[in-house]
Protein backbone atom coordinates (compact mmCIF):
# COMPACT_ATOMS: atom_id res chain seq x y z
CA UNK A 1 0.00 0.00 0.00
CA UNK A 2 1.30 3.30 -1.06
CA UNK A 3 0.79 6.25 1.54
CA UNK A 4 -0.01 10.18 1.44
CA UNK A 5 0.94 12.88 3.32
CA UNK A 6 -1.71 15.97 3.22
CA UNK A 7 -0.99 19.11 5.67
CA UNK A 8 -3.81 21.20 6.26
CA UNK A 9 -2.11 24.20 7.95
CA UNK A 10 -4.88 26.38 8.96
CA UNK A 11 -5.89 29.71 11.08
CA UNK A 12 -6.06 27.89 14.78
CA UNK A 13 -3.67 24.31 14.16
CA UNK A 14 -2.42 22.19 11.58
CA UNK A 15 -3.64 19.08 11.03
CA UNK A 16 -1.72 16.11 9.48
CA UNK A 17 -3.22 13.33 8.03
CA UNK A 18 -2.07 10.08 6.47
CA UNK A 19 -4.18 8.78 3.58
CA UNK A 20 -3.73 5.36 1.19
CA UNK A 21 -4.31 5.14 -1.77
CA UNK A 22 -8.34 4.93 -1.81
CA UNK A 23 -8.21 8.33 -0.16
CA UNK A 24 -9.23 6.70 2.80
CA UNK A 25 -7.73 8.03 6.15
CA UNK A 26 -5.75 6.12 7.62
CA UNK A 27 -4.18 8.95 10.45
CA UNK A 28 -4.02 12.06 11.96
CA UNK A 29 -2.31 14.34 14.14
CA UNK A 30 -2.66 18.03 15.29
CA UNK A 31 -0.72 20.77 16.35
CA UNK A 32 -2.09 24.28 18.00
CA UNK A 33 -1.55 27.12 16.61
CA UNK A 34 -1.15 30.32 19.07
CA UNK A 35 -2.27 33.74 17.61
CA UNK A 36 -1.54 36.99 18.86
CA UNK A 37 -4.19 40.49 19.17
CA UNK A 38 -1.41 43.39 19.67
CA UNK A 39 -4.18 46.10 19.07
CA UNK A 40 -7.49 46.15 17.50
CA UNK A 41 -8.14 44.65 14.28
CA UNK A 42 -4.80 43.25 14.27
CA UNK A 43 -4.34 39.57 14.56
CA UNK A 44 -0.59 38.24 14.16
CA UNK A 45 0.90 34.75 14.41
CA UNK A 46 4.68 33.70 15.07
CA UNK A 47 6.61 32.39 11.89
CA UNK A 48 8.65 29.87 13.68
CA UNK A 49 5.07 28.70 15.39
CA UNK A 50 3.62 27.66 11.62
CA UNK A 51 6.96 26.06 10.78
CA UNK A 52 6.96 24.55 14.47
CA UNK A 53 3.69 23.13 14.05
CA UNK A 54 4.01 21.56 10.17
CA UNK A 55 6.82 19.61 11.79
CA UNK A 56 5.14 18.21 15.15
CA UNK A 57 2.16 17.56 13.07
CA UNK A 58 3.82 15.47 10.91
CA UNK A 59 6.77 14.36 13.22
CA UNK A 60 4.75 11.05 15.02
CA UNK A 61 2.92 10.22 11.11
CA UNK A 62 6.66 10.72 9.03
CA UNK A 63 8.07 7.71 11.98
CA UNK A 64 5.41 5.65 11.28
CA UNK A 65 4.31 5.53 7.07
CA UNK A 66 6.31 5.28 4.72
CA UNK A 67 5.06 8.38 2.29
CA UNK A 68 5.26 8.80 -1.35
CA UNK A 69 3.88 12.13 -1.93
CA UNK A 70 3.23 15.31 0.11
CA UNK A 71 0.26 17.78 -0.69
CA UNK A 72 0.24 21.85 1.30
CA UNK A 73 -2.45 23.43 1.39
CA UNK A 74 -2.92 26.71 3.55
CA UNK A 75 -4.63 29.39 5.02
CA UNK A 76 -4.70 31.37 1.88
CA UNK A 77 -4.29 35.39 3.09
CA UNK A 78 -2.06 35.13 5.58
CA UNK A 79 1.81 35.96 4.79
CA UNK A 80 5.20 36.62 6.10
CA UNK A 81 8.56 38.55 5.09
CA UNK A 82 11.66 37.59 5.27
CA UNK A 83 14.90 38.10 4.16
CA UNK A 84 16.14 36.21 1.84
CA UNK A 85 19.91 35.73 2.91
CA UNK A 86 19.52 34.91 6.38
CA UNK A 87 15.69 33.37 6.23
CA UNK A 88 14.90 35.71 9.38
CA UNK A 89 11.43 37.04 9.56
CA UNK A 90 10.91 40.97 9.27
CA UNK A 91 7.32 40.90 9.71
CA UNK A 92 4.89 38.56 11.89
CA UNK A 93 2.68 36.70 9.89
CA UNK A 94 0.14 38.93 9.38
CA UNK A 95 -3.26 36.69 9.38
CA UNK A 96 -6.25 36.56 6.61
CA UNK A 97 -8.60 38.30 9.90
CA UNK A 98 -6.33 41.17 10.13
CA UNK A 99 -7.74 45.03 9.41
CA UNK A 100 -4.54 46.41 9.19
CA UNK A 101 -4.91 47.15 5.26
CA UNK A 102 -8.44 49.19 5.41
CA UNK A 103 -6.43 52.69 5.60
CA UNK A 104 -4.52 51.61 2.39
CA UNK A 105 -8.04 50.41 0.50
CA UNK A 106 -9.66 53.51 1.59
CA UNK A 107 -6.90 55.66 0.22
CA UNK A 108 -6.83 53.53 -2.93
CA UNK A 109 -10.59 53.42 -3.55
CA UNK A 110 -11.25 56.97 -5.43
CA UNK A 111 -8.40 56.18 -8.12
CA UNK A 112 -8.95 52.34 -8.69
CA UNK A 113 -10.98 50.89 -10.95
CA UNK A 114 -12.88 48.01 -9.38
CA UNK A 115 -14.42 46.57 -12.30
CA UNK A 116 -11.13 45.93 -13.72
CA UNK A 117 -9.69 44.94 -10.62
CA UNK A 118 -12.07 42.54 -10.38
CA UNK A 119 -12.27 41.54 -14.26
CA UNK A 120 -8.01 40.79 -13.53
CA UNK A 121 -7.97 38.76 -10.00
CA UNK A 122 -12.48 37.95 -9.09
CA UNK A 123 -11.71 39.86 -6.12
CA UNK A 124 -12.67 42.67 -4.03
CA UNK A 125 -10.29 46.28 -2.95
CA UNK A 126 -10.48 44.43 0.66
CA UNK A 127 -7.87 44.30 3.24
CA UNK A 128 -9.22 40.45 3.64
CA UNK A 129 -6.66 40.33 0.95
CA UNK A 130 -2.44 40.20 1.02
CA UNK A 131 -1.57 42.62 -0.94
CA UNK A 132 -3.23 45.97 0.72
CA UNK A 133 -1.81 44.30 4.13
CA UNK A 134 1.91 44.17 2.85
CA UNK A 135 1.22 48.12 1.54
CA UNK A 136 0.57 49.23 4.80
CA UNK A 137 3.71 47.36 6.24
CA UNK A 138 5.78 49.02 3.40
CA UNK A 139 3.83 52.50 4.47
CA UNK A 140 4.45 52.00 7.98
CA UNK A 141 7.89 50.61 8.37
CA UNK A 142 9.99 51.90 5.44
CA UNK A 143 12.93 50.41 5.84
CA UNK A 144 11.31 47.35 4.95
CA UNK A 145 9.64 48.88 1.93
CA UNK A 146 13.48 49.74 1.10
CA UNK A 147 15.38 46.39 1.31
CA UNK A 148 11.95 44.91 -0.30
CA UNK A 149 12.74 47.31 -3.64
CA UNK A 150 16.06 46.43 -3.29
CA UNK A 151 15.88 42.38 -3.83
CA UNK A 152 16.59 41.73 -0.29
CA UNK A 153 13.32 40.48 0.84
CA UNK A 154 11.04 37.49 0.23
CA UNK A 155 7.49 37.05 0.57
CA UNK A 156 4.72 34.36 0.85
CA UNK A 157 1.82 32.68 2.39
CA UNK A 158 2.27 30.59 5.00
CA UNK A 159 2.61 27.30 2.53
CA UNK A 160 5.21 29.03 0.51
CA UNK A 161 7.48 30.46 3.73
CA UNK A 162 7.36 27.25 5.11
CA UNK A 163 8.03 24.72 2.04
CA UNK A 164 11.28 27.47 1.96
CA UNK A 165 12.49 26.69 5.18
CA UNK A 166 11.53 22.77 4.59
CA UNK A 167 13.78 23.11 1.37
CA UNK A 168 16.62 24.97 2.72
CA UNK A 169 15.69 28.02 0.76
CA UNK A 170 15.77 26.15 -2.59
CA UNK A 171 12.03 26.32 -2.90
CA UNK A 172 10.25 29.64 -3.16
CA UNK A 173 6.50 28.48 -4.74
CA UNK A 174 2.94 29.12 -4.64
CA UNK A 175 0.18 27.70 -6.92
CA UNK A 176 -2.66 29.45 -8.81
CA UNK A 177 -5.47 29.13 -6.10
CA UNK A 178 -2.95 30.72 -3.29
CA UNK A 179 -1.59 33.38 -5.77
CA UNK A 180 -5.42 34.43 -6.83
CA UNK A 181 -6.19 35.47 -2.91
CA UNK A 182 -3.03 38.04 -2.84
CA UNK A 183 -5.36 40.89 -5.21
CA UNK A 184 -1.46 40.68 -7.05
CA UNK A 185 -2.35 37.65 -9.28
CA UNK A 186 -4.25 37.75 -12.40
CA UNK A 187 -6.20 34.61 -13.41
CA UNK A 188 -7.75 34.82 -16.64
CA UNK A 189 -3.55 34.86 -17.25
CA UNK A 190 -2.13 32.77 -14.18
CA UNK A 191 0.94 35.36 -13.69
CA UNK A 192 1.83 38.38 -11.72
CA UNK A 193 -0.04 41.04 -12.78
CA UNK A 194 2.70 44.30 -13.50
CA UNK A 195 -0.38 47.01 -12.86
CA UNK A 196 -1.51 45.64 -9.57
CA UNK A 197 2.28 45.44 -8.66
CA UNK A 198 2.92 48.99 -9.48
CA UNK A 199 -0.37 49.59 -7.56
CA UNK A 200 0.48 47.88 -4.36
CA UNK A 201 4.17 49.34 -4.72
CA UNK A 202 5.33 46.17 -4.26
CA UNK A 203 8.40 44.45 -6.12
CA UNK A 204 8.34 41.36 -8.32
CA UNK A 205 11.61 40.00 -7.36
CA UNK A 206 10.05 39.43 -3.54
CA UNK A 207 6.96 37.38 -5.20
CA UNK A 208 7.10 33.24 -5.08
CA UNK A 209 7.50 31.34 -8.62
CA UNK A 210 3.68 30.31 -9.19
CA UNK A 211 3.57 26.44 -10.23
CA UNK A 212 0.92 24.17 -10.80
CA UNK A 213 -1.27 23.11 -8.39
CA UNK A 214 -0.37 19.64 -9.02
CA UNK A 215 2.85 17.94 -10.11
CA UNK A 216 6.49 17.15 -8.69
CA UNK A 217 8.03 20.76 -7.69
CA UNK A 218 10.93 19.26 -5.63
CA UNK A 219 11.42 17.96 -2.22
CA UNK A 220 11.00 19.15 1.50
CA UNK A 221 12.50 17.66 4.59
CA UNK A 222 10.87 17.85 7.83
CA UNK A 223 14.07 17.51 9.94
CA UNK A 224 14.51 13.94 9.89
CA UNK A 225 17.37 13.71 6.61
CA UNK A 226 14.64 12.31 4.57
CA UNK A 227 13.07 14.28 1.97
CA UNK A 228 10.00 13.31 0.42
CA UNK A 229 8.43 15.02 -3.01
CA UNK A 230 5.95 17.69 -3.07
CA UNK A 231 3.36 16.98 -5.01
CA UNK A 232 0.43 19.19 -4.36
CA UNK A 233 0.00 22.43 -3.45
CA UNK A 234 -3.62 24.32 -2.89
CA UNK A 235 -5.67 26.71 -0.77
CA UNK A 236 -7.27 25.45 2.45
CA UNK A 237 -10.90 26.04 0.86
CA UNK A 238 -10.17 24.75 -2.92
CA UNK A 239 -8.71 21.41 -1.31
CA UNK A 240 -11.77 20.81 0.67
CA UNK A 241 -13.73 21.38 -2.97
CA UNK A 242 -11.32 18.93 -4.48
CA UNK A 243 -11.29 16.43 -0.76
CA UNK A 244 -15.31 16.86 -1.64
CA UNK A 245 -14.67 15.77 -4.98
CA UNK A 246 -16.68 18.82 -6.93
CA UNK A 247 -15.02 17.90 -10.13
CA UNK A 248 -17.88 19.28 -12.20
CA UNK A 249 -19.32 22.85 -12.51
CA UNK A 250 -22.04 23.24 -10.03
CA UNK A 251 -20.90 21.02 -7.54
CA UNK A 252 -20.44 22.59 -4.52
CA UNK A 253 -19.25 22.16 -0.38
CA UNK A 254 -19.65 24.42 2.56
CA UNK A 255 -17.32 23.76 5.17
CA UNK A 256 -18.77 24.70 8.41
CA UNK A 257 -16.38 26.03 11.32
CA UNK A 258 -16.60 29.39 13.01
CA UNK A 259 -17.50 30.81 9.71
CA UNK A 260 -19.21 28.86 6.65
CA UNK A 261 -16.93 28.47 3.52
CA UNK A 262 -18.76 27.66 0.58
CA UNK A 263 -17.16 27.23 -2.91
CA UNK A 264 -18.56 26.00 -6.30
CA UNK A 265 -17.26 25.04 -8.87
CA UNK A 266 -18.07 26.80 -12.26
CA UNK A 267 -16.26 25.21 -14.62
CA UNK A 268 -12.75 25.87 -16.80
CA UNK A 269 -13.17 29.56 -17.56
CA UNK A 270 -13.49 32.36 -14.87
CA UNK A 271 -16.99 34.08 -14.48
CA UNK A 272 -17.46 37.38 -12.25
CA UNK A 273 -20.49 37.43 -9.72
CA UNK A 274 -23.51 39.86 -10.29
CA UNK A 275 -24.52 38.55 -6.88
CA UNK A 276 -21.50 39.79 -4.47
CA UNK A 277 -19.44 36.80 -4.74
CA UNK A 278 -15.86 36.32 -5.36
CA UNK A 279 -14.12 34.16 -8.40
CA UNK A 280 -11.17 33.01 -7.50
CA UNK A 281 -8.55 29.74 -9.09
CA UNK A 282 -10.19 26.08 -7.33
CA UNK A 283 -6.79 24.45 -9.06
CA UNK A 284 -4.89 24.25 -12.43
CA UNK A 285 -2.48 21.68 -13.17
CA UNK A 286 -1.69 19.71 -16.54
CA UNK A 287 -4.57 20.32 -18.29
CA UNK A 288 -7.29 20.08 -15.56
CA UNK A 289 -8.38 24.21 -15.01
CA UNK A 290 -11.08 24.28 -12.49
CA UNK A 291 -12.63 27.97 -11.30
CA UNK A 292 -14.97 28.33 -8.25
CA UNK A 293 -17.13 30.84 -6.71
CA UNK A 294 -16.21 31.95 -3.37
CA UNK A 295 -18.90 33.05 -0.84
CA UNK A 296 -17.89 33.43 3.15
CA UNK A 297 -19.90 33.66 6.28
CA UNK A 298 -18.15 34.98 8.92
CA UNK A 299 -20.38 33.67 11.65
CA UNK A 300 -21.57 30.16 12.69
CA UNK A 301 -19.67 27.77 15.29
CA UNK A 302 -18.66 31.40 16.63
CA UNK A 303 -22.84 32.33 17.04
CA UNK A 304 -22.82 29.20 18.78
CA UNK A 305 -19.98 29.75 20.97
CA UNK A 306 -21.63 33.39 21.66
CA UNK A 307 -24.94 31.26 22.45
CA UNK A 308 -23.03 28.77 24.85
CA UNK A 309 -20.40 31.74 26.61
CA UNK A 310 -22.19 34.89 26.35
CA UNK A 311 -25.42 34.44 27.01
CA UNK A 312 -25.47 30.63 28.61
CA UNK A 313 -28.17 29.56 27.37
CA UNK A 314 -26.48 25.87 26.50
CA UNK A 315 -23.85 24.01 28.35
CA UNK A 316 -22.33 22.96 24.97
CA UNK A 317 -22.40 23.36 21.46
CA UNK A 318 -23.92 20.11 20.68
CA UNK A 319 -26.91 20.76 22.85
CA UNK A 320 -28.15 23.20 20.65
CA UNK A 321 -29.99 20.74 18.29
CA UNK A 322 -32.10 19.79 21.25
CA UNK A 323 -32.55 23.26 22.52
CA UNK A 324 -34.11 24.45 18.81
CA UNK A 325 -36.01 20.86 18.98
CA UNK A 326 -37.73 21.89 22.10
CA UNK A 327 -38.66 25.75 20.96
CA UNK A 328 -42.11 26.55 20.56
CA UNK A 329 -42.26 29.98 19.01
CA UNK A 330 -41.57 29.96 15.35
CA UNK A 331 -41.43 34.11 15.14
CA UNK A 332 -38.49 34.89 17.20
CA UNK A 333 -36.17 36.04 14.21
CA UNK A 334 -32.08 36.41 14.84
CA UNK A 335 -29.73 37.64 11.88
CA UNK A 336 -26.57 36.72 13.59
CA UNK A 337 -24.00 39.35 11.64
CA UNK A 338 -21.79 39.23 15.17
CA UNK A 339 -18.91 40.35 12.45
CA UNK A 340 -21.07 41.95 9.75
CA UNK A 341 -22.64 40.76 6.91
CA UNK A 342 -19.96 38.77 4.38
CA UNK A 343 -21.50 37.49 1.21
CA UNK A 344 -22.88 38.19 -0.61
CA UNK A 345 -24.22 41.81 1.47
CA UNK A 346 -20.37 42.30 2.17
CA UNK A 347 -21.51 45.09 4.92
CA UNK A 348 -19.14 44.69 7.70
CA UNK A 349 -21.15 47.50 9.28
CA UNK A 350 -24.16 45.71 10.06
CA UNK A 351 -24.26 43.94 13.34
CA UNK A 352 -26.33 41.21 14.57
CA UNK A 353 -30.37 41.47 15.83
CA UNK A 354 -33.02 39.61 17.28
CA UNK A 355 -36.99 40.37 16.08
CA UNK A 356 -40.37 38.75 17.46
CA UNK A 357 -39.27 38.52 21.35
CA UNK A 358 -42.51 38.33 23.68
CA UNK A 359 -43.04 37.92 27.29
CA UNK A 360 -42.86 34.40 26.44
CA UNK A 361 -40.15 33.73 24.76
CA UNK A 362 -37.53 31.09 26.27
CA UNK A 363 -33.99 30.90 25.78
CA UNK A 364 -34.83 27.75 23.67
CA UNK A 365 -36.60 29.83 20.49
CA UNK A 366 -33.45 32.17 20.76
CA UNK A 367 -31.27 29.13 19.79
CA UNK A 368 -33.71 27.33 17.49
CA UNK A 369 -34.00 31.28 15.94
CA UNK A 370 -29.94 31.57 15.79
CA UNK A 371 -29.45 27.95 14.06
CA UNK A 372 -32.45 29.30 11.49
CA UNK A 373 -30.35 32.52 10.78
CA UNK A 374 -26.78 30.42 9.97
CA UNK A 375 -29.74 28.08 7.78
CA UNK A 376 -30.62 31.31 5.90
CA UNK A 377 -27.06 32.97 5.45
CA UNK A 378 -26.48 29.62 3.57
CA UNK A 379 -29.30 30.02 1.54
CA UNK A 380 -28.51 32.80 0.69
CA UNK A 381 -24.81 32.44 -0.72
CA UNK A 382 -25.81 28.79 -2.47
CA UNK A 383 -28.85 30.62 -4.20
CA UNK A 384 -26.58 33.34 -5.02
CA UNK A 385 -23.61 30.85 -6.90
CA UNK A 386 -26.73 29.21 -8.50
CA UNK A 387 -28.05 32.41 -9.93
CA UNK A 388 -24.66 33.66 -11.09
CA UNK A 389 -23.90 29.99 -12.66
CA UNK A 390 -27.42 29.52 -13.99
CA UNK A 391 -28.03 26.21 -12.50
CA UNK A 392 -28.98 24.67 -9.04
CA UNK A 393 -26.27 22.52 -6.83
CA UNK A 394 -27.22 18.95 -7.42
CA UNK A 395 -26.54 18.64 -3.96
CA UNK A 396 -24.84 20.54 -1.27
CA UNK A 397 -21.99 18.13 0.34
CA UNK A 398 -20.80 19.24 3.69
CA UNK A 399 -18.09 19.10 6.60
CA UNK A 400 -16.66 20.52 9.83
CA UNK A 401 -18.16 20.44 12.90
CA UNK A 402 -21.58 21.75 12.79
CA UNK A 403 -22.32 19.69 9.75
CA UNK A 404 -23.06 17.58 13.10
CA UNK A 405 -26.02 19.66 14.56
CA UNK A 406 -28.93 17.59 12.81
CA UNK A 407 -31.64 20.64 12.96
CA UNK A 408 -29.11 22.78 11.47
CA UNK A 409 -28.70 20.96 8.49
CA UNK A 410 -32.32 19.70 7.80
CA UNK A 411 -32.92 23.58 8.17
CA UNK A 412 -30.27 24.09 5.18
CA UNK A 413 -31.57 21.27 3.35
CA UNK A 414 -35.36 22.44 3.97
CA UNK A 415 -34.32 26.28 2.84
CA UNK A 416 -32.50 24.95 -0.14
CA UNK A 417 -34.90 22.25 -0.88
CA UNK A 418 -31.75 20.41 -1.57
CA UNK A 419 -30.23 17.30 -0.37
CA UNK A 420 -27.09 18.22 1.93
CA UNK A 421 -25.06 15.50 2.28
CA UNK A 422 -22.43 14.97 5.39
CA UNK A 423 -19.08 14.20 4.43
CA UNK A 424 -17.81 11.02 6.72
CA UNK A 425 -14.32 12.28 5.95
CA UNK A 426 -14.59 15.50 9.09
CA UNK A 427 -11.16 16.40 7.44
CA UNK A 428 -11.88 16.87 3.97
CA UNK A 429 -9.23 19.92 3.67
CA UNK A 430 -6.07 17.81 4.34
CA UNK A 431 -7.80 14.36 2.92
CA UNK A 432 -7.82 16.85 -0.36
CA UNK A 433 -3.97 17.92 -0.51
CA UNK A 434 -3.08 14.35 0.02
CA UNK A 435 -5.72 13.06 -2.71
CA UNK A 436 -4.47 15.74 -5.05
CA UNK A 437 -0.96 14.62 -4.02
CA UNK A 438 -1.53 11.16 -4.95
CA UNK A 439 -3.39 12.43 -8.45
CA UNK A 440 0.58 13.47 -9.56
CA UNK A 441 2.42 11.04 -7.69
CA UNK A 442 0.65 7.89 -8.23
CA UNK A 443 -2.07 8.30 -11.35
CA UNK A 444 -5.09 8.24 -9.11
CA UNK A 445 -7.87 9.69 -11.18
CA UNK A 446 -10.81 11.66 -10.64
CA UNK A 447 -13.06 9.35 -11.05
CA UNK A 448 -11.70 6.94 -8.62
CA UNK A 449 -11.96 9.90 -5.82
CA UNK A 450 -15.21 10.26 -6.74
CA UNK A 451 -16.16 6.75 -6.54
CA UNK A 452 -14.36 6.55 -3.15
CA UNK A 453 -15.88 9.75 -1.64
CA UNK A 454 -18.84 8.84 1.19
CA UNK A 455 -21.72 10.39 3.05
CA UNK A 456 -22.14 9.90 6.67
CA UNK A 457 -25.70 11.21 6.60
CA UNK A 458 -27.93 12.67 4.35
CA UNK A 459 -30.91 15.24 4.68
CA UNK A 460 -33.47 15.20 2.39
CA UNK A 461 -35.75 18.53 2.11
CA UNK A 462 -39.10 17.48 3.98
CA UNK A 463 -40.41 21.62 4.44
CA UNK A 464 -43.54 22.39 2.75
CA UNK A 465 -43.28 25.20 -0.24
CA UNK A 466 -45.55 27.32 1.92
CA UNK A 467 -43.29 27.22 5.18
CA UNK A 468 -40.32 27.61 2.89
CA UNK A 469 -41.21 30.98 1.80
CA UNK A 470 -42.96 32.12 5.25
CA UNK A 471 -39.65 31.47 7.13
CA UNK A 472 -37.86 33.07 4.25
CA UNK A 473 -40.00 36.12 3.79
CA UNK A 474 -39.74 36.27 7.46
CA UNK A 475 -36.07 36.64 7.25
CA UNK A 476 -35.87 39.03 4.58
CA UNK A 477 -38.10 41.33 6.64
CA UNK A 478 -36.18 41.46 9.44
CA UNK A 479 -32.39 41.03 7.24
CA UNK A 480 -34.03 44.68 5.90
CA UNK A 481 -34.71 45.88 9.01
CA UNK A 482 -31.05 45.38 10.06
CA UNK A 483 -29.72 47.00 7.30
CA UNK A 484 -31.51 50.30 7.25
CA UNK A 485 -30.82 50.55 11.11
CA UNK A 486 -27.21 50.36 10.14
CA UNK A 487 -27.19 53.10 7.15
Amino acid sequence: MKYLLGIDQGTTQTTAVVVDETGEMIEKNSAQLPARFPQAGWVEQEPADIVRTVKEACAPLLAKYEISAVGFDNQGETFVVWDKDNGEPVTPAIVWQDTRGQSVCDALAPSVDVESLRQKTGLLLDSYFSAPKLKWVFENYPEIRKKAHEGKLKFGTTETWVIWKLSGGKLHITDPSTASRTLLFNVNKFEWDEDLLKLFDIPRSMLPEVKPSAGHVGDVDFGDGKPLPLHALLVDQQAALFGQACFKAGEMKCSFGTGSFLLMNIGDKPKLSNNGLLTTVGWNFDGHTAYAFDGGIFVTGSAVQWLRDNLKVIPDSAASHDSALRSTDAGVVVIPALQGLAAPHWRTDVRGAMFGLNRSTSSDDIVRATLDGIACRVYEVVMAMSQDLGQKPPHLKVDGGPSGNPYLMQMIADLLDLEVRVSAALEATAIGIANLAGVSALGITFDDLSRNWKSEKAYAPTMSAADRDNKLAQWNKALGAVKAFHN
